[in-house]
């Protein structure tokens, strides 16, 4: 009997990304094939992002290119992740191809929704809770990486910033047990992998009902404790995004400087430099408040990559409160910056504002920024040739066959001349040059 295969295609965050692995693995345990195209497959599950405007409008408009490539065969097409959660069956009205709704919740039980969906049993509706929370399921082929794993360790959110539609669409903070985040670190490591990003929507929230799998680990915060837990796993390389700054203790970066294989980055989301906007936002922290954390990591023994978020255009933000966020940029000196307009998420505090930023002062905000940005970008990347840098090798670079790509444990992407044989490798390069983005080097051995 010929197999039904299923293709995934992702879009957003990490998290959306370990849920497509969890997806794949549940698929494959379940009797289905994945293929390698939207053309090869019999059923298609779009994994959607709702935050932005932008990423959603992007998954609706792929929903209508399959359709469009394939009128004579179309596939049962499904609709998982945060717009599946957030618009449920709304989407059967406005995408009709639509077969399948699969919430953020229903991961797991995939198979059993695509069966119905092939038995036409019409359309086919899951917006239901986790059953359970665990991501050791994942099966090693179907991670994203061979050498890099996602280990979701908290989910959902309960911030409730103004703008923001996760707490909707995750719902309210869920932290996994220690000892199972400790014990799916330890699989890893066994079956080869050489760096773990520990990722939720907060992972400084971080608080399991028990602190099992902890107590031998000293520790301000549950989170710090995880760290020094993961840490001493032996896992090579451990990094974690993203955190909350009105939860980012000092003791994460002492944590940081105890274990050299806690990575030296840190992503930090500011949003705005003006406190007034920080308050519209609903953040929790003032600017003052959010630079002696940025002090803290610039302070650290080791340096430590700091990058940021900012929305700019946020409803009602003047021109001087603009100015506030270029004069934060200039005091933190960030090694990278994701800059968003802002957009209005409907449900949200903020999408009932009235005073709205023209689109235009948006793009020229945006740019002042940018250009800012990189100004002070290119000086630390410049400030980086002739270092050694530990970089863990991934693969073939995309700009020459006769280069190999990776990152370092500052989280840059570096180029460098090598063999494929070097992936999965962690080797130490010298920096012989740099771009806006990436840097360049050559190997001097390997670890």
């Amino acid at each position: 009997m010929k197999k039904t295969r299923v293709y995934l295609e992702t879009f957003g965050c990490q998290m959306n990304v370990a849920d497509s692995e969890r997806a794949a693995s549940a698929l494959h345990a379940a009797g289905f094939d994945l293929a390698d195209s939207s053309e090869a497959a019999e059923v298609v599950i779009i994994n959607t992002c709702s935050v932005r405007e932008k990423a959603e409008q992007k998954a609706i408009r792929r929903i209508g290119d399959i359709n469009r490539g394939r009128p004579d065969d179309a596939p049962i097409i499904g609709v998982m992740g945060c717009v599946a959660q957030l618009e449920g069956e709304l989407l059967f009205e406005s995408a009709p191809s639509v077969r399948v709704v699969i919430g953020t919740g229903a991961t797991e039980r995939i198979p059993q929704l695509l069966r119905r969906a092939e038995e036409g049993l019409g359309r086919v509706i899951d917006l239901g809770e986790r059953r359970s929370e665990t991501f050791e399921d994942i099966a090693p082929s179907e991670r994203h990486s061979k050498h890099v794993a996602f280990v979701p360790i908290i989910e959902g959110c309960n911030k409730f910033c103004t703008y923001c539609i996760v707490p909707y669409s995750r719902g309210r903070e869920r932290s996994r047990p220690a000892n199972e985040i400790i014990g799916e670190v330890r699989k890893l490591l066994a079956q080869g992998f050489r760096e773990i990003q520990l990722i939720g929507q907060n992972v400084n929230s971080y608080r399991p009902k028990s602190e099992v799998g902890l107590e031998k680990f000293s520790g301000a915060t549950p989170f710090s404790k995880l760290l020094r837990a993961v840490a001493s796993t032996g896992m090579p390389r451990v990094k974690f995004t993203t955190s909350f700054p009105r939860d980012f203790h000092a003791d994460i970066v002492k944590a940081i400087d105890e274990n050299e294989n806690l990575c030296n980055w840190v992503h930090l989301p500011v949003q705005s430099g003006n406190d007034r906007i920080l308050r519209a936002m609903r953040r929790g922290y003032r600017v003052e408040d959010y630079i002696r954390r940025v002090d803290a990591v610039k302070n650290a023994r080791r340096r430590i990559a700091l990058t940021s978020d900012v929305i700019i255009g946020f409803p009602g933000e003047s021109e001087e409160e603009f100015k506030d966020t270029l004069q934060l940029l200039e005091r933190c000196r960030f090694d990278g910056l994701y800059i968003f307009k802002y957009s209005a998420r409907r449900g949200t505090p903020a999408a009932k504002l009235s005073e709205t930023v023209d689109e235009s002062e948006k793009t020229r905000r945006f740019l002042a920024l940018e250009e800012l940005q990189m100004t002070i970008q290119r000086k630390i990347y410049d400030d980086l040739v002739g270092a050694y840098v530990e970089v863990l090798v991934e693969g073939q670079s995309a700009r020459s066959a006769a280069d190999v790509t990776g990152h370092t444990s500052c989280n840059k992407v570096i180029n460098f001349r090598g063999s494929p044989g070097l992936a999965g490798k962690i080797v130490n390069v010298r920096v012989t040059g740099s771009k806006s983005h990436s840097l360049y080097g050559e190997v001097s051995n390997v670890l």
